[in-house]
């Protein structure tokens, strides 16, 4: 079992951080609509669901970062700032995909958000593995 964790550990802790990242952004949604916004105002809700989205990629570039892609990229501050484009670029991703699925298409949203979580932790392992957390082959040399 160990061996198995060994060989796909960066996968797994990739899900497993993915999947406490979500619970941390569900907690501060929750948070803030039931102690400070009014999810009923629409400005309100929205608001709350840019701060929860917010707070959760903080936790997962700090999780990542650590646990997941073990940076040592010395420049934090443009990893950072790489990590939260790519996250937008997902982020809108997802909203294209709900625009088109449910107000174009008029599927089911839940459905359709299921596709769009899938499509977006995809995009998401594959820019924070290629862009960025990547190893530069002269760290890579040294393993």
């Amino acid at each position: 079992m160990l061996k198995l964790y060994r060989q796909y550990q960066e996968i797994i802790n990739y899900l497993i951080f993915g999947v406490l990242t979500t619970v941390v952004s569900l907690i501060a949604y929750y948070v803030l609509t039931i102690i400070i916004l009014d999810p009923k105002l629409n400005l309100e809700l929205q608001i709350a669901n840019i701060l929860s989205w917010c707070i959760g990629v903080l936790f997962a570039y700090f999780t990542n970062r650590k646990f997941v892609f073990n940076s040592t990229n010395q420049n934090k501050k443009k990893e950072f700032f790489t990590f939260v484009s790519a996250r937008i670029s997902t982020l809108i991703l997802d909203m294209l995909v709900m625009f088109i699925g449910v107000s174009l298409l008029y599927f089911n949203d839940k459905i359709v958000k299921l596709i769009s979580q899938v499509l977006v932790i995809i995009g998401n392992y594959i820019l924070s593995k290629i862009i960025v957390f990547k190893k530069d082959s002269y760290e890579e040399e040294r393993k």
